[in-house]
């Protein structure tokens, strides 16, 4: 186990959804956290109370500076690397040149944890690197597991081939003894300051702005396993401190759940009564995306525990308690698929 009252600590991102609770959990475990983002779709409002009260040293500031990122790892020996031109699946789909600048930011990154003398890279990876043409029949009872990323690749769009690429350049690292590594892949995260660009959230704000019909992209029969952003920071701080090789490891539930029978569960929850109405021209993603958890349990001692139902409500709880109504009719259609919070 790490004792992380003495180690110092960098989060790319850490003003996003995922990164701002991942230096909530560093903080509260004692860890000296730096933050660099440069709020294109992270809110200093996540992180203003820990850089208010001295627990963190923030910067706002776009690491695709060399001089930037080249100033973010002196001193530090773990660099928790979330940054990414990243949204929700319309985002993705719509907006792919602007994800494979990820590909320049990771090697960047990489490169500066190496020449500034970091002791570990711990990557955000995704569910988005596993070969589409698996993921194609909903029917089908079926758990991706790690090894199933191998010849011939088949990433889901740039974003995909832009996390699959960063790991294969991280155990090339490790390899070659020149970092200790390791990646984590990311299962369809949701839970408080979870932007709307993503499916549960964007579930949410309709059903809280009385949208009738409720649209649902898709035909509503795509399988996802939602899991808590809870999950997926515990997740990454044990891979933190089990993992050195550059293996990447699941972190996820292995709940299948169609997404009409999410849309169904929000709409119960929050008490409205309105029509379905499924649009498969938009962006849907794989139709059949769960993981499987043995290298996860194996490797980790754990597996997420935030059952679905569960963190459900009380994200809802959390996100009618945070946003007005008023402001979201008018600007939730292009909150769907930006990285930007308004217009």
């Amino acid at each position: 186990m790490v004792n992380w009252r003495n180690q110092r600590a960098l989060v790319t991102g850490g003003a996003s959804f995922i990164g701002s609770h991942l230096v909530d959990a560093l903080v509260a475990r004692g860890a000296k956290v730096r933050v660099v983002d440069n709020l294109s779709s992270g809110l200093l409002e996540n992180i203003k109370h820990h850089a208010s009260s001295g627990a963190i040293e923030f910067t706002e500031s776009d690491m695709l500076d060399p001089a930037v990122t080249n100033a973010a790892m002196k001193g530090v020996n773990y660099v928790f690397h979330n940054a990414a031109d990243h949204g929700g699946r319309g985002y993705i789909d719509l907006h792919q040149v602007n994800c494979s600048t990820n590909m320049i930011l990771d090697g960047m990154v990489f490169r500066a944890a190496e020449k500034a003398g970091a002791e570990k890279v711990v990557f955000a990876s995704s569910g988005c690197v596993y070969p589409e043409n698996l993921q194609t029949n909903p029917e089908e009872e079926l758990y991706l597991t790690e090894n199933l990323v191998g010849p011939p690749y088949n990433s889901d769009n740039l974003y995909g081939w832009a996390k699959l690429m960063a790991e294969m350049t991280l155990r090339a690292y490790h390899k070659e003894g020149r970092l200790k590594t390791a990646s984590v892949r990311y299962f369809t995260a949701y839970g408080p300051r979870c932007p709307e660009s993503h499916a549960v959230m964007a579930m949410i704000a309709r059903a809280m702005t009385d949208q009738n019909p409720f649209e649902v992209w898709g035909t509503g029969q795509q399988i996802r396993n939602w899991t808590h952003v809870s999950d997926i920071v515990e997740g990454t701080i044990r891979a933190a401190e089990r993992i050195d090789d550059g293996t990447a490891v699941n972190v996820g539930t292995m709940e299948r759940t169609k997404v009409v029978d999410c849309a169904k569960a929000v709409l119960a929850y929050m008490g409205k009564k309105v029509d379905l109405k499924f649009d498969p021209s938009k962006p849907t993603g794989p139709y059949n995306r769960v993981c499987d958890l043995t290298l996860c349990r194996k490797l980790l001692g754990w597996e997420p525990q935030t059952k679905f139902l569960d963190g459900l409500h009380s994200t809802i709880d959390w996100y009618v308690a945070h946003n007005d109504v008023n402001k979201l009719r008018g600007s939730l259609e292009h909150m769907l698929t930006e990285r930007r919070h308004t217009a």
